[in-house]
């Protein structure tokens, strides 16, 4: 049963049309669009961001499957390539993960585990959202730890 929340806070910077501040429970950064487009590009771009997340995720989730399995595991890392032909088409993210120092039988059992990260299967099933505005001062960014215990779920039902 997951019983946490995650809260993160966008805020207008006021430096350049599309910079924004953001802020988690722990850390702030900005967030930008590049010069060519209109930006200061003094941050990623929310696509970045979201390219981000998927690597990040996939390696977090292998990493602690492979430490559940008593796995060592020399180097990973994870390239996202986004693409979209048109603003009515489908996203497209592709994964391309280099394994070092793993065998064939790790191999096969991490890009198993790499379809299963949890910013993976959100892609992949969608997510419903909504809005609603408030004239009171918005809370504070909160980390409740919602992603860390998706992970852990998830590793502990594919071991």
């Amino acid at each position: 049963m997951l019983d946490a929340e995650d809260a993160v806070v966008a805020t207008a910077t006021g430096a350049g049309k599309f910079q924004v501040r953001i802020e988690t429970g722990e850390h702030s950064f900005l967030m930008d669009e590049p010069v060519g487009y209109g930006g200061l590009s003094s941050g990623p771009s929310p696509f970045d961001m979201l390219g981000a997340a998927l690597g990040a995720c996939t390696l977090m989730t292998m990493r602690l499957y492979a430490e559940r399995k008593g796995w060592v595991v020399d180097g990973l890392s994870v390239r996202v390539t986004h693409r979209k032909a048109s603003p009515e088409a489908r996203d497209q993210f592709e994964r391309l993960i280099h394994f070092q120092g793993v065998t064939d039988e790790q191999r096969e059992k991490l890009l198993s585990i790499a379809e299963r990260c949890p910013v993976h299967l959100l892609l992949e099933r969608g997510a419903d959202v909504t809005t609603s505005d408030t004239d009171a001062e918005l809370p504070g960014a909160e980390g409740g730890g919602l992603h860390e215990q998706v992970i852990d779920e998830l590793c502990t039902k594919a071991a």
